[in-house]
């Protein structure tokens, strides 16, 4: 039988990989509430799915002022580094390999996880979203803006998390720009009215990215970085507008310069039709920028193995990030290669706690596969 696209080898960096399959970060609320310390839960559950070749973690906070999700892990306490190498053990001694999400979520937080202090961002801009607090899903808020000198301080803090990340065995780091949070919060026109540095126009509004990028490179190779990064049209301040493409384009571009590891693309998450980016639809996405990035390009959302081998046949990627399908099917991989169907979620215990939903999907035993 012809070997499928996704079973192939693939180089990336250091890290030679078995098959061209990622595990797509998924936040699940499974850390210490408290201290935001990643659990002997997790490290099993990371362990279940290490065969895919390359797991991204879930978004991990790179300090307290990142920090905007209840029950999500961190990485700037040295308790956050010993939880996370019981992880990146557990993964390992599966056979696999595992990067740190960094992530800080901006105006997405809420002052009921910050001991009442406003979320930062570039601008006093409410995004109109969603904070996930401890006691429930409650509107976000209308943030502080940032000074130059948290700017620099949130860049530092990013450089610790990776360093931390290193210290807890990850096998690199990837660097979260897009969607909602932080980073995206500046490129995006509408929550950025900054006029320093730091606002107004393209080159402008993206200098946080690069000096994000630049202080993660003084502590991680670049052969172990990478950044996930999209144009994307959500709700509110968030709906894409003229320059969310140029920014994208901009962004991405410039990134070709660092020599990263890898770029996670994601395509549509929602529908793109009557706006600037409608012609993104569909493998639009991946058509457009696999010819502007010429390093590692993982293709994510909404894949099947029919959608991932023709991406790779077609050369509109290098490797493929399954997410949702990863949830009931710890064995994805093995269910993917064989045509095996696939486990539904369990969608009331996606954001919970404990094993139920999380660590006790069965795989399928060898006679139904």
């Amino acid at each position: 039988m012809t070997t499928q696209p996704l079973f192939t080898h693939y180089r990336m960096g250091d890290l030679v990989l078995p098959n061209r399959i990622v595990m797509a970060p998924l936040t699940r609320m499974r850390a210490g509430t408290h201290d935001h310390v990643p659990t002997a839960l997790q490290a099993e559950h990371y362990a279940q799915r290490a065969k895919a070749d390359l797991i991204v973690t879930e978004a991990t906070a790179i300090s307290p002022d990142g920090f905007g999700w209840a029950d999500t892990p961190g990485l700037w306490t040295s308790d956050q580094v010993r939880g996370w190498r019981r992880v990146t053990d557990a993964v390992h001694a599966a056979g696999g390999r595992i990067v740190a999400q960094l992530w800080h979520t901006g105006a997405i937080s809420h002052p009921n996880l910050r001991g009442g202090a406003l979320p930062l961002s570039a601008s006093d801009v409410n995004p109109e979203q969603v904070s996930v607090t401890a006691a429930g899903r409650v509107p976000t808020v209308t943030p502080r803006p940032m000074t130059r000198d948290e700017i620099r301080q949130t860049a530092a803090d990013y450089a610790r998390a990776a360093r931390n990340a290193l210290e807890a065995g990850f096998d690199g780091v990837q660097i979260l720009a897009n969607y909602l949070y932080l980073l995206a919060q500046f490129l995006n026109k509408t929550t950025n009215r900054r006029t320093d540095d730091y606002g107004g126009e393209i080159e402008d509004r993206a200098r946080i990215l690069f000096e994000v990028v630049e202080a993660v490179l003084n502590e991680v190779e670049p052969s172990r970085v990478g950044v996930k990064i999209s144009p994307m049209h959500e709700g509110g301040p968030f709906a894409a507008n003229d320059e969310t493409l140029p920014m994208a384009e901009y962004a991405i571009r410039e990134l070709n310069g660092y020599g990263l590891s890898h770029l996670l693309l994601m395509g549509a998450t929602t529908d793109f039709t009557g706006t600037p980016l409608e012609p993104l639809m569909g493998d639009g996405m991946f058509r457009h920028f696999r010819p502007i990035f010429k390093g590692t390009l993982i293709a994510n959302v909404q894949m099947d193995a029919e959608r991932g081998n023709r991406l790779i046949n077609g050369g509109l990627a290098d490797l493929v990030a399954f997410g949702r399908p990863f949830i009931a099917n710890p064995d994805l991989v093995e269910r993917l290669r064989t045509g095996a169907p696939l486990a539904e979620i369990d969608w009331t215990t996606v954001y919970a706690s404990g094993p139920n939903g999380y660590s006790d999907y069965p795989a399928l035993q060898p006679a139904n596969l």
